[in-house]
């Protein structure tokens, strides 16, 4: 794995899609405007030998900035041993374009992001719920996502647990 490589591909890419390339944690990350994603994502498979969509996930950034979300895909180069970091800012109900068909292995990873934070991905071939029942209301990894609390049960509060849980009839 080469850090010159990969920061010279990000760079490339940057300037030819209006996007930023820095460095976060050690790693190398492209920032990219959401149009520019497909052109951006075939031209890693492509020119750069990126043969993997490694992973596709969000990051909710609710009330802290708008856009509120940031899509981040991991592509992973076999041949160089290469993994690049792609971010695109995405707005609260903005539809992103699927990359399914230019890496189908993507599929999955696009169908748990709409499930958990509700972003929606256009020219997806199968976008419906994966991880939650289909008649789940909301999506649980977003940061306005209400949550349930069940104070834990131990050796000393046992009695008052047990008062407060609701007994139905067999």
């Amino acid at each position: 794995m080469s850090d010159e490589r990969i920061s010279a591909i990000a760079a490339a890419l940057a300037e030819r899609f209006g996007g930023e390339a820095t460095q976060d944690n050690n790693q190398t990350v492209l920032r990219l405007p959401l149009e520019h994603l497909l052109e951006a994502v075939t031209a890693l498979r492509d020119e750069f030998g990126f043969q993997v969509a490694e992973d596709v996930t969000a990051v909710d950034y609710w009330q802290r900035r708008e856009p509120r979300f940031d899509l981040v895909y991991h592509f992973f180069s076999y041949e160089n041993a290469d993994l690049l970091a792609v971010r695109v800012a995405v707005a609260e109900g903005e539809a992103v374009p699927s990359i399914t068909g230019i890496f189908p292995g993507a599929n999955w990873y696009e169908r748990e992001v709409y499930d958990m934070f509700g972003i929606p991905f256009t020219g997806h071939p199968d976008l419906r719920r994966i991880l939650m029942p289909y008649d789940w209301e909301g999506h649980p990894l977003r940061k306005d996502y209400p949550l349930g609390y069940e104070e834990v049960q131990f050796t000393f509060n046992f009695d008052e647990i047990q008062g407060k849980k609701v007994r139905g009839r067999r």
